[in-house]
């Protein structure tokens, strides 16, 4: 069977990301990346040896070749080779490429940047994989949306939810980013929070609202959950849950696993590609029954953990695997993911 051909656009923060969880799936084929300047990022990408084909989303602008970046062609070009392209532009730039792709037939997936009236399926992984089936355009959630539905999802399908309420403590910028300015300072975001609302778009039948808070940190975000289940659960049978799910990494406070710098200092020491980590992290010292509902915190990798998802879409649109267990399945696989 012919590997899916799989273009990626935009090579920044998510971009490069995809590119290398693509590059890693064994029936999948990357045939290359697009940008519009010789940003750090291209130029790592010139430094490391170009693994990957570089296409010129401004093939007018030769500032790539001038510096030295070997470009393989257009945009254009890229999109019609593929079979499926990646959108990983900024925020509004994939609703315009999404007449490129209109116009040569190709399906796409968009980042959580995008508006949702961009795709055909608001798309997760575990959440909604049937309804990506053969759909041309697909959206992703955000990265606190794609690590809070993973959480509710699991418990869902073990016992039922009925309602959520969650509290983001969500990180201010990127690590490098210098746009934004907050120092010794929380910012609140007016309830209720658009991952609140995201989760009741994928799972409408869950009943969700919820409070973000901006902090002045750039590694992950943090998001606690209070959980209204259908059958009442303990801390034994939630963390049980989170040891056996391949996209939560359970974790103890004991063994230092002390917040969000951890994971990133976790995931930097054992090898992985820019310190990033694909689970989510769920604390066992943070599970607590209140009343009949379960309250428990996670951890989000905002610049890495959307990649398994977006694998996933793939799969969903070009009809590689059925259901989502399949699906999923094989994106774990060979994501590394047990």
């Amino acid at each position: 069977m012919a590997k899916v051909k799989v273009g990626v656009a935009g090579y920044g923060v998510i971009g490069q990301r995809l590119a290398d969880g693509v590059a890693a799936q064994g029936d999948m084929e990357l045939i290359g990346v697009a940008d519009v300047a010789p940003t750090l990022s291209v130029k790592a990408l010139a430094h490391r040896g170009m693994p990957y084909k570089m296409f010129n989303v401004m093939p007018e602008n030769k500032a790539m070749e001038q510096a030295g970046i070997p470009v393989s062609g257009s945009f254009e070009e890229l999109v019609q080779e593929a079979d499926i392209i990646l959108d990983s532009s900024p925020g509004g730039v994939g609703a315009k490429n999404k007449e490129l792709y209109a116009r040569y037939n190709k399906k796409a997936v968009f980042q959580g940047g995008e508006k949702n009236e961009v795709a055909d399926v608001f798309f997760h992984g575990y959440a909604n994989y049937e309804k990506g089936l053969d759909q041309q355009f697909l959206k992703l959630t955000s990265c606190n949306t794609t690590g809070l539905i993973r959480a509710v999802d699991m418990i869902d399908r073990a016992v039922g939810v009925e309602k959520v309420a969650i509290t983001i403590i969500r990180r201010v910028a990127d690590p490098g980013d210098y746009h934004r300015g907050l120092t010794n300072a929380l910012q609140l975001d007016k309830a209720p929070s658009h991952q609140a609302e995201d989760l009741m778009t994928i799972m409408p039948h869950i009943p969700c609202t919820g409070i973000l808070v901006h902090t002045p940190v750039t590694h992950g975000h943090i998001i606690t959950i209070i959980a209204s289940t259908k059958n009442k659960i303990g801390k034994k049978e939630l963390w049980d849950m989170a040891c056996t799910h391949p996209r939560i990494m359970p974790v103890r406070l004991e063994d230092g696993f002390l917040g969000n710098a951890s994971m990133f200092r976790w995931a930097r020491d054992i090898g992985n590609a820019r310190g990033d980590m694909y689970e989510i992290a769920l604390w066992e010292e943070s599970i607590v029954n209140s009343g009949d509902d379960i309250m428990f915190a996670i951890n989000i990798p905002q610049e890495s953990v959307v990649i398994p998802e977006s694998i996933d879409a793939i799969r969903a649109a070009m009809n590689m695997q059925q259901t989502r267990e399949a699906g999923t399945a094989e994106t774990n696989k060979y994501l590394g993911m047990k």
